[in-house]
């Protein structure tokens, strides 16, 4: 047997009701709630869209989905480590004749990488062949990836290198994806034809 649930009366006749931060509300006559004054309440932990678990400060405005420019006398955040990984990685791929290639700066946008890089193969061949050449690269470098996902189809191939990931597509599935418009806003880091 199913039982009917009424939502609670509205009016004087209205129930007590608890405030969202756990304290009851006050009353002023019988059956009437208002809630707690401002200074009663606790104070604001973090804004919700600033990631707790990041060690560094967002640059101003980055919260806020506020445009930053890259201008000549900008600096990242990001480290130096991971800004040579993410340009090595860009390097080999180049040699390896990726197309639509970026180096995107996420730092202090989210907590899980400094970097991204992006790029297309033309097949699924070629996107194996490019993923190959930048674990090998960077092995060489005494680095490792620390997750590869997607091989066995090779349509879209993602690297975790820890501060850098490296995101190989199809050109088909880059479009489909289109990863690149959700950083429209964020810096791209030219890349240099040699080290």
């Amino acid at each position: 047997m199913s039982v009917n649930k009424r939502p609670p009366p509205k009016g004087p006749n209205r129930p007590m009701l608890r405030t969202s931060h756990g304290a009851p509300s006050k009353t002023t006559s019988r059956n009437q709630t208002v809630a707690p004054d401002a200074a009663s309440r606790p104070a604001k932990v973090r804004d919700r869209s600033s990631k707790t678990a990041a060690p560094r400060a967002a640059p101003a405005g980055a919260h806020r989905g506020i445009e930053q420019k890259a201008t000549p006398g900008a600096t990242s955040i990001a480290s130096d480590e991971s800004r040579e990984m993410a340009i090595t990685i860009a390097i080999e791929a180049i040699e390896k004749k990726a197309s639509g290639l970026e180096v995107i700066d996420v730092a202090g946008r989210v907590d899980y990488a400094d970097f991204l890089v992006l790029m297309s193969g033309r097949s699924d061949r070629h996107v194996t062949a490019l993923s190959n050449a930048i674990e090998e690269a960077l092995r060489k470098r005494n680095k490792r990836a620390l997750a590869v996902e997607g091989l066995p189809h090779a349509n879209w191939v993602l690297m975790d290198f820890g501060d850098v990931v490296v995101h190989v597509f199809q050109d088909d599935a880059r479009s489909a994806y289109d990863i690149d418009s959700l950083w429209m806003d964020a810096r791209r880091i030219p890349v240099p034809l040699s080290i």
